[in-house]
């Protein structure tokens, strides 16, 4: 078997961490662990999955992924426009709206659904209707996160002049707290690094594509760079730890990894080098993927070779065993756009 068709494997567990609800959020090592349920978030995320897969090979058992997801996100809306997330194992939603960054997740998978070339039209239209609700909201976004995510997503509906509209003022938003944060030796957007980095200047790098102002790209690229110098500085990527995360003045955590931030660091690179055609990044992004294979801080491969799924990150001690459905995802979005580019 071919080292791509191993990469593969992930979508067995895929399906079984699937049941007629959505994706599960969490497992005790590789089974899904009912106490905690379901997130709009994962299953926002593992839309966008199925959707590439469904792409890429055309198969039915990809369509049916599809309508779960979509169908918890549709669920998930509330009546304001905004999302709840939390759902408990007996299908009851545990709030009445969830976070922003869940709002700016769910405008990025549909966004992503409604600009497929593949998905079935009524698919399309539900996903339409969705982000009509939703809306009326994105301009009410605080969240730097939330407003990324959003932009991303919007980014997919590019012959949307409202779509524009919109992304223009989350883009100078982010343009302008990034400035206001900036100083000699540190160039983020906040006080701390933590979560979701790779996507603050991901988002500028489409921002900038669809509206061509310089001052995205600029920003973009120096926000990029400062962060490549914390988590490729060991020769390999290294994500900062989220046990303690990086705030300005102080050290950046070590541990815990998380699979989540290899994959979105390697989409940045991807972003930049079709916005730019640099190929440097390309190593970079490549050096983001091998980190699911052992080219990491531990010199140990995240990959359970029995499920194919992906463990939870890399801990001071060793791997985290358990296989929940946000690493799944992530190392299957990797996957699958390494599979796409010549790397």
């Amino acid at each position: 078997m071919s080292e791509e068709n191993k990469d593969m494997d992930f979508v067995n567990y895929l399906f079984d961490f699937t049941d007629d609800v959505g994706i599960f959020q969490h497992s005790k090592y590789g089974i899904p662990d009912r106490n905690h349920g379901y997130t709009t978030d994962d299953n926002a995320r593992a839309l966008i999955l199925a959707v590439i897969l469904y792409e890429k090979f055309n198969e039915k058992k990809y369509l049916k992924l599809i309508y779960t997801y979509l169908s918890f996100v549709h669920y998930a809306l509330n009546k304001n426009g905004m999302f709840k997330n939390f759902m408990n194992y007996q299908r009851e939603f545990l709030e009445n709206q969830g976070s922003e960054d869940c709002f700016g997740r769910c405008v990025w998978a549909l966004g992503r659904t409604i600009s497929s070339n593949s998905v079935p039209q009524n698919i399309k239209n539900t996903c339409t209707y969705i982000l009509q609700k939703a809306a009326k909201n994105i301009d009410t976004i605080t969240f730097p996160r939330a407003k990324a995510y959003t932009i991303v997503g919007l980014s997919f509906l590019k012959d949307s002049e409202d779509s524009l509209k919109f992304i223009e003022n989350l883009a100078m938003s982010l343009a302008e707290k990034y400035r206001a944060n900036k100083d000699e030796n540190w160039h983020w957007f906040e006080d701390s690094i933590t979560y979701g980095n790779a996507f603050f200047p991901r988002a500028l790098f489409c921002a900038y594509k669809l509206l061509g102002k310089r001052c995205y790209l600029n920003v973009a690229k120096e926000s990029m760079d400062f962060l490549e110098g914390l988590v490729m500085e060991p020769g390999f990527f290294k994500p900062i730890g989220c046990n303690g995360w990086l705030v300005k003045g102080k050290q950046v955590s070590a541990y815990d990894e998380q699979p989540i931030e290899a994959c979105e660091m390697l989409y940045l690179y991807m972003e930049y080098y079709e916005a730019t055609g640099d190929k440097k990044c390309l190593t970079n992004a490549l050096k983001c993927f091998n980190w699911y294979k052992g080219e990491n801080s531990k010199k140990l491969s995240l990959i359970d070779k029995e499920t194919g799924a992906c463990y939870d990150g890399i801990t001071k001690t060793g791997l985290n065993l358990n296989q929940g459905s946000e690493s799944i995802i992530s190392y299957g979005l990797a996957v699958m756009k390494v599979s796409t580019v010549k790397l």
